[in-house]
């Protein structure tokens, strides 16, 4: 058979690569973000009695109303800002079919759609999927800034969307105030739509606000938001998120959604309607996580990497260049294979693979596996 390939370039996934090597060395795993810790027992529990229940056919389309309900007093009392549960709110099978759909219902043939790299990597395969075109903005190591005066430059008449990421993966960034009122003075009177990525919204440190483009109202009647239960609740493989629109774009998202996956996973949504109900377990996570990187940056704080303290996610960067002036991607494969520790290197998620020297290290780890981890480092 002949065919050809609709993402030619696209090989495996750099997590995939990683965790495949830390698993054949019986290295720590730093590298892909997932937790090693339980999540609340009573959130399983809870998933347990609606299976029992029979909960376990299709969902609505939509998502489970009081489940959307939930989401809508959250936005309300965390942003000030309100999005219909019925019309405004969809729940999907994990952030990225979020992105997935809601690039799918707008980008088409030679669309332009700004990203900034470094990028989380579902964007620019999506973009190509539909037909698009990226236009890549490369931020600079180790404060990765956006240049908006550069931004409006790279802007054209064929530009239909802007991807942004706050907190940001991989770098552990966030995007302030100004930023965001810049992008929205910047994009004003225009019909060009965002695309917010937020799947770490509830881990922010040292005091900072997370700033939602829900909180910017012109940013807001043009934007996707995308939401992650599974950052949220230690729970990835569950692929559980949420988007929010408004009601003229959550539209065309939903006759998307309805055909790629329709509905997700009914026992679930049912359980986090509840637990949502019952518990404000995202209020404790900035202190949780934040915990984690102060214990991790103490321990490796006499090795010979440089690093400034992530601002959000749980991931923290790590520059090795006074270690080794190997590139990336051999020094985190040699590390894994010869140190037994794994991490991710930055320079995949760069434009033109673009080496800054630094890895992305996990720390949504229990306290045994930093420690050995730090260990590891501090003898590099």
């Amino acid at each position: 058979m002949q065919y050809s390939s609709k993402l030619p370039n696209v090989s495996t996934s750099i997590f995939s690569v990683m965790s495949t090597l830390a698993n054949k060395h019986n290295a720590l795993n730093l590298s892909q973000g997932f937790p090693n810790f339980k999540s609340d027992q009573k959130l399983i529990d809870l998933v347990s009695r609606a299976m029992n229940s029979g909960h376990n056919q299709y969902a609505p389309m939509p998502g489970l109303l009081s489940l959307r309900e939930a989401l809508s007093r959250k936005f309300e009392m965390l942003y000030q800002s309100t999005y219909d549960p019925e019309l405004e709110i969809t729940i999907t099978a994990g952030a990225t079919q979020a992105i997935f759909t809601a690039l799918s219902a707008f980008v088409g043939q030679d669309d332009e759609v700004i990203i900034f790299k470094p990028a989380y990597d579902c964007y620019e395969p999506t973009i190509e999927l539909n037909g698009g075109k990226t236009i890549a903005i490369q931020l600079e190591a180790p404060h990765y800034k956006v240049n908006w005066e550069y931004v409006q430059e790279m802007i054209s008449e064929k530009t239909k969307m802007i991807i942004i990421n706050t907190p940001h993966n991989p770098s552990g960034t966030l995007l302030s105030k100004e930023d965001m009122l810049k992008m929205q003075e910047l994009l004003m009177g225009t019909d060009i739509l965002v695309l917010s990525d937020e799947v770490y919204e509830h881990i922010i440190f040292d005091n900072e606000v997370h700033q939602s483009v829900c909180r910017f109202s012109d940013l807001k009647n043009r934007s996707f938001i995308t939401a992650s239960f599974g950052k949220t609740f230690h729970n990835t493989g569950w692929k559980m998120g949420y988007c929010c629109a408004p009601k003229e774009l959550m539209s065309e998202f939903r006759k998307v959604h309805q055909f790629n996956v329709f509905s997700v996973n009914h026992p679930i949504q049912i359980a986090l309607a509840e637990y949502l109900n019952e518990s404000k377990h995202y209020e404790g996570l900035s202190s949780f996580y934040q915990q984690k990187r102060d214990m991790f940056l103490n321990l490796i704080s006499s090795s010979r990497f440089k690093f400034t303290p992530a601002k959000g996610t749980y991931f923290q960067v790590l520059d090795f260049s006074d270690i080794s002036m190997e590139n990336d991607i051999e020094f985190a494969k040699n590390m894994t294979i010869e140190k037994k520790l794994a991490a991710i290197p930055l320079s995949v998620f760069n434009e033109n693979g673009l080496d800054h020297k630094a890895l992305r290290f996990c720390f949504a780890k229990n306290e045994d596996t930093l420690k050995g981890a730090a260990e590891i480092l501090c003898k590099l």
